[in-house]
């Protein structure tokens, strides 16, 4: 956690910096200095408030975390009440093109090769995990399906986002956000064609970020 004493500003920016920073050098190659120069801070005092380079990830992580909730929590409360259109809401949310930078996408991928090692990071991979899959299980109910089937299809709803993420991250880092969201909606579209659950009727929200 950060130490007491951290503006809001300066760790905005020190945050901003260590994403640039992993973009630029990678995870391995990080530095207090290399964030510093950036940040215009002195690496020392970075040191101080955020401890060491692992504690720093894990800020920056939880920075992501509470941006894309938000992102999520604005999405859903745009969707309507439709269970459809509140599961493309999350998907959107998740693809959303100020989530899907190179930069951010190379944070996301330094964090998940830390997660084996640091219990800190285990700690946040989880917390984002249940929630997305909390979600997706909490809207598929609305649909009709029981909790052994909402669950296994929350799980490949979520394991497809991930996947897409994985694969950004593991060749040029450029995220193709709407293709990525139609493939995750098209493929739930056939799960719940095959369980005979129509999706026909499409919001007006839903139409308009198809046609944006």
């Amino acid at each position: 956690m950060p130490r007491v004493g951290v503006s809001s500003i300066r760790r905005r920016q020190t945050i901003e910096a260590t994403i640039a920073a992993i973009h630029a050098h990678g995870y391995d190659a990080l530095t207090m200095a290399r964030i510093a120069s950036r940040a215009g801070m002195s690496a020392g005092l970075i040191a101080h408030y955020f401890g060491s380079k692992g504690e720093l990830l894990a800020a920056t992580m939880r920075s992501l975390l509470t941006d894309l909730q938000a992102l999520v929590s604005r999405r859903l409360a745009e969707a309507g009440p439709a269970p459809r259109a509140r599961i493309a809401a999350i998907v959107s949310a998740n693809f959303d093109e100020t989530q899907s930078t190179p930069q951010i996408v190379a944070a996301w991928l330094a964090f998940w090769g830390q997660v084996p090692h640091e219990p800190a990071l285990r700690r946040l991979q989880r917390v984002y995990s249940r929630r997305l899959e909390s979600n997706l299980r909490r809207e598929l109910g609305r649909m009709g399906l029981g909790e052994a089937e909402r669950a296994r299809l929350a799980e490949c709803v979520a394991s497809l986002i991930d996947g897409i993420w994985m694969r950004a991250a593991l060749s040029d880092g450029d995220l193709d956000a709407p293709a990525a969201r139609r493939l995750v909606l098209e493929t739930l579209d056939l799960h719940l064609a095959a369980r005979g659950i129509g999706t026909a009727i499409v919001t007006e929200n839903e139409k308009k970020r198809k046609s944006a």
